[in-house]
């Protein structure tokens, strides 16, 4: 039994769950985000004790494998409607900038042209001198954006260069001495 599927997912006052024809609704005043589920599970919501309960059909290996990421899936709606996701980035190189206009982010990034990346509905992007922070309710989107924006210059380990996650360590590489000497 998965231990992560079996939990029984609390449901805050201020959070609103639907279930129907296999579509998971989740609400929190404007915000909504909606899942189809798989049919080898089926969820169940708890009224009386405020809970949600996902169970799977049968004990097929498929079925064993979405029934906690179904529960984990559901748990990611009810915190994106709440509080959100954030994933910050950091830029780091000589005369690197970064614009955000309108749904577009644009990268000089040391290319000849300017890269942008789209950024969908529901998901904002702010920059701070070399920080840029994208947020958003979908956990999914927040962090497609941000690999998104990390793939045009990802971090090096000789220079530094590159864009990186605020949380990520790059572990620097010495390069190559020169031993001196006539060939």
């Amino acid at each position: 039994m998965s231990r992560i599927g079996k939990k029984p997912l609390a449901i805050p006052a201020n959070v609103k769950i639907a279930v129907a024809n296999r579509i998971v609704t989740v609400e929190s005043g404007k915000n909504k985000l909606t899942y189809t589920h798989r049919p080898e599970v089926e969820i169940k919501i708890d009224d009386a004790a405020k809970e949600l309960l996902v169970n799977r059909k049968d004990d097929s290996k498929f079925a064993r494998a979405m029934h906690g990421t179904t529960r984990r899936l559901i748990e990611n709606m009810v915190t994106g409607v709440t509080t959100g996701f954030k994933r910050e980035l950091e830029l780091n190189g000589v005369g690197w900038t970064c614009q955000v206009q309108g749904q577009k982010v644009k990268l000089n990034v040391g290319y000849a042209d300017v890269r942008e990346v789209i950024v969908p509905a529901g998901v904002t992007v702010t920059v701070v001198q070399n920080k840029i922070t994208v947020a958003g309710t979908d956990k999914q989107a927040v962090g497609q954006v941000a690999a998104k924006i990390r793939s045009h210059r990802k971090p090096e380990p000789y220079n530094g260069k590159g864009i990186k996650y605020a949380d990520e360590i790059i572990i620097r590489k010495q390069g190559k001495a020169f031993a001196g000497g006539s060939a």
